[in-house]
């Protein structure tokens, strides 16, 4: 014969769990915890010692950001591996987004620091920029998914010229219309210039990139603090050179065709000026 089970009201699970009566009820209303009893008269909910632990198990996944929706995931899993593979994802997440929140900081702090004395200035130079031949893509890109796109832009252009065997004729770049920064949605060309013609492929397009006149910094580094050379360059040209309408352009020495640790891609970025000197 069965025990009667040990009903709590739902203050008494609140105080249990450290659950407030608002949470309870919310999580009952989205199917997360439901009562093991509701009064049909009162509608007074009452739950059982049972569920104490599902309850301090949803508080520790809510605590570490984990939506409602992927806690009933893991609380409805199956089987044991498909519940560590599902809890494994969301603790995966949370430590990139740990690494992006400790890039962050450390970024804000140089920020905020007084320059060393030995700490070098930038080098920036004023380069004539030949127009060359190349394999390019061109697309309407959203700021928010540049990156990625760029990333496959390039792999499908390497990809191409090394299925055609078409020889490399320097380093891949990008050209960024201005509205990419003012609206942050704009038009993107990547190139890799190229000795030989390119033929039509898929994306892939011949293209002519134009000469330029350009001050060229060198950023080294992750993508995400790209900003910070934008900014000593911008403060160059307005000082020391006459800026003219143009695309922003970057070029990609070291990037990640050529190694995945981000803290040896090499960047130089390009504003187009109307040089008065040699």
């Amino acid at each position: 014969m069965g025990g009667v089970p040990d009903y709590l009201s739902i203050g008494d699970f609140s105080r249990a769990t450290h659950m407030t009566v608002k949470t309870l009820r919310h999580y009952h209303q989205v199917g997360l915890l439901e009562p093991a009893e509701v009064d049909p008269h009162t509608g007074y909910r009452r739950y059982t010692v049972g569920q104490i632990p599902a309850a301090q198990v949803i508080r520790r996944f809510r605590d570490l950001g984990m939506p409602l929706e992927e806690i009933r995931g893991v609380l409805s899993a199956p089987d044991l591996g498909t519940r560590n593979e599902r809890i494994t994802a969301h603790l995966s997440r949370l430590e990139e987004e740990l690494g992006r929140a400790q890039w962050a900081l450390t970024s804000l702090r140089d920020l905020l620091a007084p320059p060393s004395p030995e700490s070098e200035p930038a080098r920036i130079e004023l380069r004539s920029a030949p127009a060359v031949p190349a394999a390019a893509i061109t697309g309407t890109v959203a700021a928010a998914e540049s990156a990625a796109w760029l990333q496959g832009a390039l792999g499908e252009l390497h990809a191409t010229l090394a299925a055609r065997n078409v020889p490399v004729g320097g380093p891949a770049g990008g050209i960024y219309a201005d509205e990419v920064f003012t609206r942050h949605r704009g038009q993107v060309t990547i190139f890799i210039p190229c000795a030989g013609p390119v033929a039509p492929m898929g994306r892939v397009a011949p293209a002519l990139i134009p000469a330029a006149e350009l001050a060229v910094i060198e950023h080294s580094g992750p993508p995400a603090d790209v900003d910070r050379a934008y900014g000593t360059l911008a403060a160059y040209v307005t000082r020391h050179a006459l800026a003219v309408d143009g695309p922003i352009r970057e070029y990609y020495l070291v990037g990640q065709h050529d190694t995945p640790d981000t803290s040896r891609w090499h960047t130089e970025i390009g504003w187009p000026v109307f040089r008065t000197s040699s």
